[in-house]
């Protein structure tokens, strides 16, 4: 579960762009004494994901709402489903709503997305993991996302591992050079990943005993390939051109992990809607 302090910081935020200096059209009908009951009912199936981001988007603006859960994080949903019983302020409740929505929709809809790579990877050893490719500011929620869906989660950003990319090594002129750069400047709790675009690059990562290999927009005969290389002396991760269609074929491969920018970037928003009473 995600932290309330980080919850609390960037929900805030996003109260504050969406309400701005008020909510005219709230604030012209609704008496502080109004009240409403709500139901968070969900059109179709999928993995849910952010219910406790949907209510404290309205426990931030009122502690007389009141939320029944119905559902957590991790359950399957079925359209028709009732996921929860929003009651209290009827100010807070509208001003709140689109907000909650947009929390829960999206995040839900990321960790359905991340559910159905996954669940295409069926019994290979493969795991499906996420990217840097994350809209700024909601990573922690795409990223929080991704794990509920059952993936294995990447990176949270540039400080967490060393990851030497096609860029860095035009920079430093060798994988060799680069690692050994990033291996003097390093602690020792971090690890050293390396893109590899061919087998020449695979065979030098492995001499340099990298910790992570990445096998970048190879074909699964490359692939296939560089696991013997690699033989089991460095976690090996695929990425580049993975899809729903493609993910399968990838984990038959071998390898350890796959990752994908799609499972957040292309996922559809979980149509859930706030229909009150």
């Amino acid at each position: 579960m995600l932290d309330r302090f980080l919850i609390d910081k960037y929900v805030l935020s996003a109260l504050e762009e969406d309400i701005g200096f008020c909510d005219i059209t709230t604030e012209s009908i609704a008496k502080s004494t109004d009240v409403l009951t709500a139901k968070l009912n969900t059109r179709t199936d999928g993995i849910l994901c952010g219910v406790n981001v949907f209510e404290r988007v309205f426990k931030l603006l009122s502690e007389n709402v009141s939320i029944k859960l119905y559902y957590n994080d991790g359950d399957k949903i079925k359209s028709g489903d009732t996921i929860a019983i929003v009651e209290g302020s009827a100010e807070a409740i509208l001003k709140g709503e689109r907000t909650a929505l947009n929390y829960i929709q999206r995040m839900s809809g990321i960790a359905t997305e991340t559910n159905k790579y996954q669940e295409a990877i069926g019994k290979n050893k493969a795991r499906i993991s996420d990217t840097r490719k994350t809209t700024p500011t909601f990573r922690i929620f795409e990223k929080y996302s991704v794990f509920i869906g059952g993936a294995c989660v990447h990176r949270f950003n540039l400080s967490d591992c060393a990851m030497i990319k096609d860029n860095h090594i035009k920079l430093a002129g060798s994988i060799s050079k680069a690692v050994n750069d990033v291996r003097n400047n390093i602690s020792h709790t971090h690890k050293i990943e390396v893109e590899c675009d061919t087998l020449e690059q695979v065979k030098e990562a492995v001499k340099c005993e990298v910790d992570i290999i990445m096998l970048d927009n190879m074909s699964c005969n490359d692939i296939k390939k560089a696991v013997e290389i690699i033989n089991g002396k460095a976690i090996i991760e695929a990425s580049g051109n993975v899809n729903l269609n493609t993910v399968a074929d990838i984990a038959k491969c071998g390898v350890d992990i796959i990752s994908s920018s799609a499972i957040v970037a292309k996922a559809p928003t979980l149509d859930i809607a706030l229909d009150i009473d």
